[in-house]
């Protein structure tokens, strides 16, 4: 299989994921989201490995948004209490620092918002809200991609958790063109906030 052909069936699995978001769910973020930023109440961003990076995308375009967001792990991350939001990333819905994280945000009296595949998981089960945004559910092979082709089996061949992580990027950057929207914040105003040392 060439590249493109890879690249081809990724993007077909990510229009899959945003095609199966659930808009009631979605809808829910948004407005818990708004409702943070509102009160002014502080945002974490949890995720690990390549679902701690998405988050981190995306808490730097809530702090271009008038965020107070911090991502776990940070030196500058301050406490999080009552009312604040903790917003974890994990496909699994099951690694120990999502878990630990929702745990503990529970025990402190914060919004739990997850964002997984799988929502009875432990991470789904403790949460507030949860964004279900489907992922990898098969290993595929590349040796049966052509069968696979034939049979109309169209799972992606991006590796381990590669689809939820690509399907998260491209949703969470859709909620922060939503947020733009509905708030009427320009790009300008955005990147007055940007980093100006970098």
């Amino acid at each position: 299989m060439s590249w493109w052909e890879a690249a081809e069936e990724i993007l077909s699995g990510i229009s899959k994921a945003i095609d199966g978001l659930d808009h009631d769910q979605v809808e829910r973020m948004l407005e818990t989201l708004l409702l943070v930023r509102e009160e002014g109440r502080k945002a974490l961003v949890v995720g690990a490995g390549r679902s701690g990076l998405v988050g981190k995308a995306f808490a730097m375009r809530l702090m271009h948004l008038g965020f107070d967001v911090y991502v776990m792990g940070e030196t500058i991350t301050p406490a999080i209490g009552s009312g604040d939001l903790v917003l974890i990333i994990s496909g699994s819905g099951s690694g120990a620092m999502s878990t630990t994280a929702a745990r503990l945000a529970k025990r402190l009296g914060s919004r739990i918002l997850a964002v997984t595949s799988y929502p009875e998981s432990e991470l789904g089960k403790a949460a507030d809200h949860v964004v279900v945004v489907p992922g990898r559910e098969i290993i595929a092979r590349e040796q049966e991609y052509q069968a696979r082709q034939l049979l109309g089996e169209h799972e992606s061949l991006a590796p381990m958790g590669t689809l939820f992580e690509d399907s998260c990027t491209i949703f969470l950057d859709s909620i922060v063109a939503e947020i733009m929207a509905r708030l009427e914040i320009s790009e300008e105003a955005m990147k007055s906030k940007h980093s100006t040392i970098e």
